[in-house]
């Protein structure tokens, strides 16, 4: 593995810490791509003859890479790269596709489901409807360079959308589509998380074992005039889930993972 060939490195003595400059040259090689996910890093007593150091401080770097969730560590079987968390900022308000292509990744959708369907009590109360009134019911599929990360399913008040079922629903931005036909602007929202194990569709569909864990985002996004129009309700897998959100003031960031 040419990161890890052409001699051992000589860490500086100093007030970095010698763990964090071996962390440091690890997650370097991982965020420009010459350690891909599946490759296996070299053993433990490698590391230390690569980079001059104690066991223990390649096994702090290593920790610290596993709790970013860029390593696995296999008990009997090595140190592996996995695929990097997706993360997405909660402060901002933005389509799903957007915020893929700003980090760099391909967004794609399959749709699941798309229909008119009578607003349940709980929807109607979010959106201001009558119980029972029409909505736009849409079930999607997120993907994030062709791999499964989100099943969504969404509602709209029908009435102030009329025609969105003949649209593209599955090949570009819903946000999108709201703002160049009915000059819908989303502005802000509302939303809750709380941790949750997947069911069997939804393990079926995010290509998951039952059980495993994952987060349970329910959005309720508003217009320019504070009108709802859009309740949202996600299942995100957990292994590859990140949320961001920053506290003003003394609190500190809160990393959601």
């Amino acid at each position: 593995m040419s990161v890890f060939s052409g001699g051992p490195i000589k860490l500086e003595q100093g007030p970095i810490p010698l763990h964090y400059q071996v962390y440091q040259h690890i997650r370097d090689a991982l965020d420009r791509g010459a350690l891909r996910p599946g490759d296996r890093l070299p053993g433990e007593r490698e590391l230390c003859d690569f980079y001059s150091c104690s066991l223990i401080t390649v096994r702090r770097a290593l920790d610290e890479l596993t709790r970013d969730r860029r390593l696995v560590r296999m008990r009997g079987r090595g140190t592996y790269v996995t695929e990097a968390p997706v993360e997405r900022n909660l402060q901002l308000l933005g389509s799903f596709t957007q915020e893929m292509r700003a980090a760099g990744i391909e967004p794609s959708s399959r749709l699941l489901a798309a229909r008119e369907e009578p607003a349940s009590g709980v929807v109607a109360a979010a959106l201001r409807l009558e119980p029972g009134a029409a909505t736009i019911y849409l079930e999607r599929l997120r993907l994030a360079d062709g791999e499964p990360l989100v099943v969504e399913e969404v509602h709209l008040p029908a009435a102030r959308f009329p025609g969105l079922l003949e649209e593209d629903l599955e090949g570009g931005s819903l946000y999108g589509l709201l703002a160049d036909r009915y000059d819908t602007r989303l502005d802000h929202a509302e939303e809750t998380i709380e941790p949750v194990a997947l069911g069997t569709r939804e393990a079926e569909l995010l290509d998951q074992r039952r059980g495993r864990p994952a987060l349970l985002i329910e959005l309720l996004a508003f217009d320019q005039q504070g009108r709802p129009v859009e309740h949202c309700r996600s299942v995100v897998r957990g292994d590859r889930a990140r949320y961001r959100v920053a506290a003003q003031g003394s609190r500190a960031i809160l990393d959601l993972r």
